[in-house]
């Protein structure tokens, strides 16, 4: 990819403020965008927008082609006459410094049906738009609200748990059930409709400010997903559709135990059999929400840590020959250009940075961790190549505050060295080296531009509960850090309309001695 030299700031949706207990896609991104562009930032970094489950990751969804109806905004749907001013009045009172997922849930799950009720009184609205979507995205669409609908009628058990005749997909249960509940499967179409329409005016509002937006694809699917349901043949499962082995990384920097996700393996084979129509269908899908997209765990294309189902923890486990190059080309046979970002982070072997360096993908280096070896660590910046992202840290790290005041003290030290700082102001330090190294890209998390400290960390890998509930305050971003943040990019030509360094040069005629 031709990248431009520029920056910006990490942040998932759900972190903006709002009256509704969850961050949305109504005013405050429009807000954030326009932050973004004052900043002179082209680049706005977030997690995958697929739909929750089970502790509200972003990176274990019920699909991974459908979006998270949770961060469709009410205020939206009230100007678009979908919901009526009564349908707010019950509103609860949320905190404002951190997600209620439990609570948040709860009430945009009452707007959502108000506004499906709504449609129903007065479909002439959006119908026309609700069908043609419906139709276009009707490769997943039909299989994620059915899959929705029965987990609904079974109150949310993982369909693991469903009586056979669901679980296995009998055809005649499954035809029985939607000729019965055309409704209920309707109401889930719905909520994807009014996801993705609210999400392309956020995107389509970005482009026009001039903001790239990075979006991310998790390697692997949640078990309890729609695309595990539908498509079982594609994964390592028993007879009884449970994983025979599950995915997760040896001990490393995260944890010394390795963290045991859960996710079903792919069976490549299959895979390799269809011609990766499945990848092809997901990889086109999410250039339509992002214009970049950060692929998560890029080393398991190369080979992943597989681990028998039921083992405790990742400790105990085995390496296994990923799809490699051969996925990678048939994308871009498929697609054109892979608009993707390679995150090349943990035990990278030299097969992992061939196939990278292959399709000239930038790969990511975290400035965290530059401090725990010396002067020839590859997470510095000086010895960073120009073809990556740099990151003061991601949504897995600690803050930048956060890391300084719990890391070892050989660490600090030449941290404080490096930075030739006495430890004061180390998250802005840390952005401003980020932003000076000649890496293309350089991101750091909303928390490190702020200084927050560790309490606002997004995500604790191997925490069960208590992630991804950060909110930042409405009075935390202003016109003043905009400036400090423009004045930045300008210093270290991250602005992409003037960042290109003047080629011309006098031509001068000389005359012969």
């Amino acid at each position: 990819m031709n990248l431009e030299r520029s920056s910006g700031i990490l942040l998932h949706p759900s972190s903006f403020p709002g009256p509704d207990g969850i961050g949305d896609l109504g005013p405050e991104a429009f807000r954030w965008i326009d932050f973004l562009a004052a900043a002179k930032c082209s680049i706005w970094q977030i997690l995958p927008l697929g739909p929750t489950g089970y502790g509200d990751s972003p990176y274990q969804a019920f699909s991974a082609f459908a979006g998270n109806p949770y961060l469709v905004n009410p205020a939206i749907l009230h100007d678009q006459g979908l919901l009526k001013t009564e349908d707010l009045a019950d509103r609860p009172t949320f905190p404002n410094d951190i997600v209620d997922f439990g609570a948040a849930i709860s009430w945009k799950l009452k707007i959502l049906a108000r506004a499906y009720r709504n449609f129903q009184e007065n479909r002439a609205c959006c119908e026309a738009e609700f069908d043609e979507f419906c139709e276009t995205n009707s490769d997943w669409l039909d299989d994620y609200s059915l899959f929705r609908a029965i987990k609904d009628l079974y109150n949310g058990k993982s369909w693991v748990d469903w009586p056979e005749e669901f679980r296995k997909r009998d055809p005649k249960t499954l035809k029985k059930y939607w000729a019965e509940n055309k409704e209920r499967i309707e109401e889930q179409k719905f909520y994807q409709f009014l996801f993705f329409r609210q999400w392309k005016n956020v995107k389509d509002y970005a482009k026009d400010k001039g903001i790239t937006i990075i979006g991310d694809i998790p390697i692997f699917v949640a078990m309890d997903s729609a695309d595990v349901w539908s498509r079982p043949e594609l994964f390592f499962l028993d007879d009884q559709c449970l994983p025979t082995v599950v995915a997760g990384v040896p001990p490393d920097y995260f944890s010394e135990t390795g963290q045991l996700w859960g996710n079903p393996l792919y069976k490549w084979s299959e895979h390799r059999r269809s011609g990766y129509e499945w990848w092809i269908r997901r990889v086109r899908a999410s250039k339509v929400v992002a214009d970049l997209i950060r692929l998560d765990h890029f080393r398991g294309f190369g080979g992943y840590w597989e681990i028998p189902a039921g083992n405790p923890t990742a400790q105990v486990g085995r390496w296994v020959k990923g799809p490699g190059a051969e996925l990678l080309t048939v994308l871009e046979n498929a697609l054109g250009e892979l608009p993707i970002i390679a995150e090349d982070l943990g035990e990278i072997t030299q097969d992992v940075i061939d196939i990278r360096d292959a399709f000239g993908l930038p790969g990511m280096k975290i400035l965290q961790f530059a401090f725990s070896g010396d002067s020839r660590d590859l997470f510095l910046p000086h010895n960073y190549v120009q073809n990556c992202i740099a990151y003061t840290g991601t949504h897995d790290n600690d803050t930048a505050v956060g890391w300084y005041r719990t890391a070892p003290e050989h660490e600090r030290d030449f941290c404080r060295r490096y930075l030739n700082s006495n430890g004061y102001d180390v998250a802005w330090k840390m952005v401003r080296e980020v932003w000076s190294s000649v890496a293309v890209y350089a991101i750091a998390p909303l928390q490190d531009i702020l200084g927050q400290d560790g309490s606002k960390r997004m995500n604790l890998p191997g925490r069960a509960t208590g992630n991804w509930g950060y909110r930042f305050m409405p009075t935390d971003i202003n016109a003043d850090l905009a400036a400090r943040i423009a004045d930045l990019n300008k210093l270290f030509n991250r602005i992409p309309e003037i960042n290109r360094i003047p080629t011309d040069r006098p031509v001068i005629e000389y005359e012969n001695e």
